[in-house]
């Protein structure tokens, strides 16, 4: 379809070119003209003319399935302006512009049709040869007989070449694109499986283990086999909310919004359900999409940390740009815990949700710190490279919300 409207657009301007040609061209020798009216109508019949087709090739540029076809019809016209004009400039010019529409729908197989064109115009010029006197067939008539035949095949060259250079184009754009598309997917893939492996998968699996063990159970020790099916139970709610979470998690973030609309978003969000108020300061910056859905992701959790342990009475976020890194900074004045230096003690601590925010800043080549005491509140800082990211528009200011 995009190679269709290209073509489209070539043929329209190709068409807009002839007809700017053909009133220079009728306009220059007006005044040699006996009749200037009916010149004049000539030029109003063209006009009216390429607009339908302009217009006709505007709204439907699939008819360039039907390159016969179109240039048939073009064909027809030519010959109607060459009625109209009895062989006059006007149809010299459109004559010129019809093999550069040949040579942009056909390519070099529009030879055949440069021919003709070129052995009709050398006729029509040969005609007007014999019924001018001898000496002003030989000052101005003479150079159409010489002169137009290889400017048709010239005009039908050059829309040839412009055509297949166009054509190359487009399709080094659209596998450019298909690229892009096919990297973003796979990026997309393993970014899901990813999550899937490390929510649901592991839920599930204990879940298959217990459910296993849960028959010779039943038989030997029916207490502890009630027990298990708890578990069970318990386990398959859990997978079930962790795929919830991620769901709600991919339909959270929404791409065409600027991401510190998105971060401000997601505060006011938590605000509103949580009531504790958060004081959020943005900067304009747009990082990579794959490091602003864990972004995205490590806001969330830090914030339902702060929400299930925290006690805190309010939340500050802060979106920074420094030294080529986008730094995103929650801080809240909770109640604060002990902070184990390695991602182990913090397993063993039951704080898996710094855990998994760690894994997320890793994943996209930064780095997660959590400065935390008891009693003096919880800091958050996930620092992430902004390579490949939009750039921060001139002039833009830092913005700080309150909720």
């Amino acid at each position: 379809m995009s190679r269709f409207v290209a073509y489209a657009a070539l043929c329209r301007a190709m068409l807009l070119g002839r007809l700017v040609l053909t009133f220079a061209a009728v306009g220059i020798g007006l005044r040699l003209i006996d009749d200037p009216w009916r010149a004049a109508g000539t030029l109003a019949v063209i006009t009216v003319i390429t607009m339908v087709q302009v217009s006709v090739l505007g709204r439907w540029p699939t008819v360039i399935r039907w390159r016969l076809c179109v240039l048939a019809v073009d064909a027809a016209l030519m010959i109607g302006v060459l009625v109209l004009t009895e062989g006059g400039l006007a149809y010299f010019c459109y004559a010129a512009g019809y093999a550069a529409l040949s040579g942009a729908l056909l390519g070099n197989h529009g030879l055949l049709l440069w021919i003709v064109n070129a052995g009709l115009g050398l006729a029509v010029a040969t005609q007007l040869l014999k019924t001018a006197g001898t000496e002003a067939a030989t000052s101005i008539v003479a150079p159409f007989v010489l002169a137009f035949p290889m400017i048709f095949i010239v005009c039908g060259i050059g829309a040839a070449v412009v055509t297949a250079t166009l054509a190359r184009y487009i399709d080094a754009s659209v596998t450019a694109v298909a690229g892009a598309h096919h990297s973003a997917a796979a990026s997309e893939r393993a970014r899901l499986a990813r999550e899937l492996h490390d929510s649901v998968a592991k839920t599930l699996r204990g879940v298959s283990f217990a459910a296993v063990a849960l028959p010779n159970l039943l038989r030997r020790q029916p207490d502890l086999a009630e027990q298990l099916a708890s578990t069970v139970s318990v386990g398959a709610d859990t997978a079930i909310r962790e795929a919830r979470n991620l769901l709600s998690g991919l339909r959270s973030d929404v791409l065409d919004r600027p991401f510190p609309d998105q971060v401000r978003r997601v505060c006011e969000d938590w605000s509103d359900r949580t009531r504790v108020p958060v004081r959020v300061a943005t900067t304009a910056v747009e990082p990579p999409v794959a490091a602003r859905y864990e972004l995205n992701q490590i806001l969330t959790e830090a914030l339902e940390n702060v929400a299930r342990h925290a006690r805190a009475t309010v939340v500050r976020v802060d979106l920074d740009q420094y030294d080529g890194n986008l730094v995103l900074t929650i801080r809240d004045n909770g109640a604060g815990f002990a902070t184990p230096a390695e991602l182990t003690g913090l397993s063993a601590s039951g704080n898996f949700g710094i855990v998994g925010m760690t894994e997320r800043a890793h994943a996209v080549g930064g780095t997660l710190r959590v400065d935390s005491g008891p009693g003096t509140g919880t800091t958050v800082q996930a620092r992430i490279p902004l390579s490949g990211a939009a750039p921060v528009e001139q002039g833009s200011s830092r913005r700080a919300v309150h909720w």
